[in-house]
């Protein structure tokens, strides 16, 4: 517990322009610990996906069984959103998702060890599922106690790329391990990265901290000589505790409550476009599955160069996050229409690299913007809590409701492949109209800020 605890230095008596040299070395640190254990994180997770023709063939698992690990793993994710993240405020985040890895790394342990059973990988995935979930939280946590309003949106673009490299590397991973190292035995495609996982935990217990304030440095604020928040202000002057942030700057923030649903229809396409776009590919545009594969490679390609590039231009928006969101829900309106009725191979690519590019806007830019209503000290419950709305319902729908469009079973009035793009369509039109509503919030706020000045 005593790793868990923020260290809080007397500022030194340094020039801001000084305290700022001192600054870069002690934040990479700790950026590339979150970014690293969080793409951790993903090589054990993503290595269930592609174990499972082997889990089949070696164990005969049937889908149905697969699914319902798989379920283990929603269900615990998406309500540790808020309860991890809600824990983690107010503690060393840093060292706080290091420790998460390390435990995620026990759980795929044990996922190896009983490859063969049902409930045992139930029970340990469902484990894995409740430690992961405040990776992200925790991240954000950090990188914002760490840098200026300024350039926020920029390290937390460049963050967001970790998950994306962690699920390209998983499968490759998970495969050179078991082949390497188990003779191809599937357990080794647990074991092996959860091994990988581990290492990366206790590095990441050892290098950096959670906040430029445990080096003697000041708050990000003070170094860059930034304006306080409002929110920060208050909670200084009232001393608040986590119940009370929690209360009134999460359950009672409209703002917040907007980028929740925002969230919910921005993974309903997301996930809509990631889940099924290669079945759609082969079933109904008639490409090969090389082809529809080749599609989804680049809708992950997209999605790693979106990142950075729509975090970057939120910042030169100056933090005009939601409306950066929306720019690109908008062209998703047409490229929808493109990918939809695709006829060659080559416009079936680029639609779908371009979906990757333009999705990540909002789902990253959702999270940043959160960061701007609540104070740091709520930031990880802030992310948690629309993360958990968006796995939960966003997630849930676009992979189970949505499959059950294509398989021709009516959901909501709406039934079969236009059935899901119709689905998708309202989402996006309905993210926008939530975004709208928060892009007034944050241009009170900037201004307010800019009044202050």
């Amino acid at each position: 517990m005593n790793l868990l605890k923020q260290t809080r230095l007397p500022t030194v008596n340094l020039p801001a322009a000084i305290r700022r040299k001192m600054w870069l070395s002690p934040f990479i640190k700790s950026y590339l610990v979150v970014f690293f254990a969080y793409l951790a994180m993903y090589l054990i997770r993503k290595n269930f996906n592609v174990a499972q023709n082997d889990l089949i063939s070696t164990y005969g698992f049937t889908k149905t069984q697969l699914g319902t690990i798989g379920v283990a793993f929603s269900i615990t994710y998406g309500i540790g959103k808020t309860v991890m993240g809600f824990y983690g405020d107010g503690k060393n985040t840093k060292n706080y998702i290091a420790i998460l890895l390390i435990l995620s790394s026990f759980a795929m342990f044990g996922m190896g060890a009983l490859s063969g059973s049902l409930m045992g990988m139930m029970v340990f995935y469902a484990l894995n599922g409740l430690f992961q979930s405040a990776g992200g939280p925790s991240s954000y946590s950090t990188i914002t106690k760490w840098t200026a309003r300024k350039n926020r949106g920029t390290f937390l673009g460049m963050w967001n790329m970790s998950h994306n490299i962690g699920g390209a590397l998983a499968g490759g991973v998970a495969a050179y391990g078991a082949t390497t190292f188990f003779e191809g035995n599937v357990r080794g495609m647990f074991l092996f990265p959860a091994c990988i996982a581990l290492v990366v935990g206790v590095i990441g217990l050892f290098m950096g901290s959670d906040s430029p304030e445990a080096y003697g440095l000041g708050k990000a604020e003070d170094i860059f000589e930034e304006e306080l928040s409002a929110e920060d202000k208050e909670v200084e002057r009232e001393n608040l505790g986590k119940w009370d942030m929690f209360v009134k700057y999460i359950l009672r923030n409209p703002f917040i409550w907007g980028l929740c649903f925002a969230n919910v229809f921005v993974y309903i396409v997301r996930i809509g476009v990631d889940q099924w776009g290669v079945v759609y590919a082969k079933e109904v545009l008639g490409f090969s599955k090389e082809v529809a594969n080749a599609g989804f490679t680049r809708f992950e390609l997209g999605a790693l160069s979106g990142a950075l590039i729509w975090g970057f231009s939120s910042d030169l928006a100056k933090g005009r996050r939601a409306a950066v969101a929306m720019i690109a829900l908008f062209a998703i309106l047409g490229v929808l229409g493109i990918y939809q009725h695709a006829s060659t191979e080559a416009t079936y690519k680029w639609s779908m690299f371009a979906l990757g590019f333009l999705i990540f806007a909002p789902q990253l830019l959702i999270g940043v913007s959160g960061v701007g209503f609540v104070p740091k000290n709520a930031v990880s419950v802030a992310d948690g809590f629309r993360g958990t709305f968006g796995y939960l319902l966003g997630d849930s729908f676009a992979k189970v409701g949505m499959g059950m469009m294509a398989d021709n079973k009516m959901v909501l009035g709406m039934t079969g492949w236009t059935g899901t793009f119709t689905a998708m369509y309202g989402a996006t039109i309905l993210a926008l109209i939530m975004l709208a509503y928060v892009a007034y919030g944050e241009e009170k706020k900037i201004r307010a800020l800019r009044h202050v000045k």
